[in-house]
């Protein structure tokens, strides 16, 4: 296939491009160099459109197909952000910045749709436009969703947008996909137990928050293993657990608790959230306590549109010779912000056999680029055909 065989004769300099990435991270809003090398690259390639600080850091390329009788328009979406995450890959190009790291890919899919617009902007053999969306902050900070309300989907008339992930444990450049939802709300929780500290020798005269907290650790998991129906899925974990005193001889005053919620429907997030405070509540008041729970919803479920799943697949057909079907996934995606906007999808891309995202010594593989890129521009010739 062309493309694919254009994206082989790039990859030298896509990788390279990924590799300076790679050593440069930069977490949340702050992609401020990465946003630049992106604005730089896109007017590099002769983008029609370039406009920066949409959502704070994010990046929006333009560029025109031969003709456009058909008035479509499809957006094509990376993110750009790095984790908190201190290296130990021992790579030459590993992180020149202490405590963080693209350990999540995000320098490939940078690169990838950098690779993808350089070849769309030199062949233009489409009828339409391609937006292409450098996004900042998908790791906790909801980018996605700040882009969307700066106007970008409206401001350029996006019809449909599509976005990728690289997948460890699938073979380099495969791809898998599903319709509906896929992948999870995000949501997260803090609350604070509250009881009478006092001497640990005399547990009598104290409310101990240790055992209340405890209790409710232990009783939270009940949500998912005694109010849901089994075929449904809920995930609850408490990520932090921390006493006020940290003395041996001192029961705390106060315990806070933090931790996660994680759904695939409306009618479960609501459950969940609404148990979550009752179990915690009424444990508390039961041993004299009080529990303040602040429940907050993060990223909604990521929700794929049946006609572009079907197409996505399809393309990813034609570059890689088969798509599986993904299995659901409990992470949260912040790209679920602009398919709540636009119809769209969200497809996998084998990242072969590495360590997990979100792990220390996770390194996106450049030998998927070639597949990642050839479906980008696939996308928008199979959807958008010239003549």
């Amino acid at each position: 296939m062309p493309v694919k065989n254009r994206f082989a004769e790039l990859l030298p300099e896509i990788t390279a491009w990924r590799r300076d990435l790679h050593e440069n991270p930069e977490i949340l809003f702050e992609t401020h160099r990465t946003s630049a090398i992106v604005a730089e690259k896109l007017k590099e390639f002769g983008c029609d459109e370039i406009v920066t600080g949409i959502g704070r850091t994010g990046v929006v390329g333009v560029i025109n197909g031969k003709s456009d009788t058909s008035g479509k328009v499809i957006g094509l979406r990376a993110d750009m952000d790095a984790l908190p995450i201190h290296e130990q890959t021992g790579l030459d190009y590993k992180s020149k910045v202490d405590g963080a790291m693209h350990a999540c890919g995000h320098d490939g899919h940078t690169a990838m749709l950098l690779g993808a617009a350089k070849y769309l902007s030199e062949t233009r053999n489409f009828d339409g436009k391609v937006v292409v969306i450098f996004q900042p902050a998908e790791e906790g900070g909801g980018g996605g969703k700040e882009m969307c309300d700066d106007g970008m989907m409206d401001r350029w008339g996006i019809q449909e947008v599509y976005g990728m992930h690289n997948w460890p444990g699938k073979p380099v450049g495969s791809f898998a996909i599903r319709p509906g939802a896929f992948f999870a709300a995000a949501d997260q929780f803090e609350m604070t137990i509250e009881g009478k500290g006092g001497h640990a020798a005399k547990p009598q005269e104290t409310i101990d928050t240790t055992v209340v907290a405890s209790q409710i650790v232990i009783a939270l998991q009940t949500i998912a293993s005694r109010n849901v129906d089994p075929v449904e899925q809920v995930v609850v974990s408490v990520t932090s657990f921390e006493t006020s005193s940290k003395a041996h001889n001192v029961i705390p005053q106060t315990v806070h608790l933090r931790g996660t919620v994680r759904t695939l429907s409306a009618g479960m997030r609501d459950l969940a959230e609404k148990r979550l405070i009752e179990i915690a509540e009424g444990i508390a008041t039961t041993f004299g306590a009080t529990a303040d729970v602040d429940y907050v919803r993060g990223y909604p479920i990521m929700v794929n549109s049946e006609a572009q799943t079907e197409f996505a697949a399809e393309v990813a057909k034609s570059v890689s010779g088969a798509c599986e079907y993904a299995p659901l996934v409990m992470g949260g995606e912040d790209f679920a912000f602009m398919l709540e906007e636009r119809p769209g999808a969200y497809i996998l891309v084998g990242n072969g056999d590495t360590a997990s995202v979100h792990h220390p010594e996770y390194n996106f593989a450049d030998e998927a680029i070639p597949a990642g890129c050839s479906w980008w521009a696939e996308i928008v010739e199979q959807r958008m055909p010239a003549g």
